[in-house]
């Protein structure tokens, strides 16, 4: 074989082991989720979530539970424990907090009561505090905005301290007093009428005698 020849062979197959070479890495730093007929894996399998709530301390209202960007946060006294009686309508002005199922709820710093969900007749999962469902108003448009505080006198601001104050909780009526005092009896004694009175007058002065005596 002439050198010539020989040089172009040998220069050949050095660039051909270069391409293969170039292949290779190109190969080996190719993700998993660009080739064809695989997907990557999910950064991290399902997490549960978590809802962290705050909270304001009004001069007047005292601290109460806020929500998502601050908004206040209230309770309906109608409601019974663990159980929301606001659907429907009710519900699309006083719209409840949700989350997801098997979230987390962290409360601020001082709240003393316990936070926990109950499951809607829709299916959602709201959240509740000392077992009283939470609730955002329709009418409240910024945080600090307390709107809603005393509606129709049985909506109230969730207070931080777990219990409503006593002009706010559900009371019972207390039951008509049934002892009276007794009326005084009827005045029965009276004075009887007077029957003593005086006498008619009957002894009446004798008739004077008319007959003389007769002279014999």
């Amino acid at each position: 074989m002439r050198p010539s020849s020989r040089l172009l062979s040998l220069t050949s197959l050095a660039v051909g082991a270069v391409l293969v070479a170039a292949a290779c890495s190109s190969a080996a730093s190719t993700p998993v989720s660009n080739v064809q007929g695989m997907t990557a894996a999910p950064a991290s399998a399902g997490a549960p979530t978590g809802t962290a709530l705050g909270m304001t301390n009004d001069p007047t209202l005292g601290a109460y539970l806020t929500g998502a960007g601050g908004m206040t946060l209230y309770v309906f006294t109608k409601d019974t424990p663990d159980t929301s009686t606001c659907t429907g309508t009710c519900a699309t002005s006083w719209p409840p907090l949700t989350v997801a199922s098997g979230a987390t709820i962290q409360g601020p710093s001082g709240a003393a009561g316990t936070f926990a969900t109950i499951t809607r007749a829709d299916g959602t999962f709201q959240v509740t505090y000392n077992h009283m469902p939470l609730y955002y108003f329709a009418g409240d448009s910024a945080a600090g905005d307390t709107t809603g505080q005393g509606k129709s006198g049985v909506w109230f601001v969730a207070p931080v301290s777990g219990s409503l104050p006593s002009a706010a909780a559900p009371s019972v009526a207390a039951p008509a007093a049934t002892d009276t005092a007794p009326a005084a009896p009827a005045a029965t004694d009276t004075a009887p009428a007077g029957t003593d009175t005086a006498p008619a007058a009957t002894d009446t002065a004798p008739a004077g005698n008319t007959s003389g005596a007769s002279g014999y």
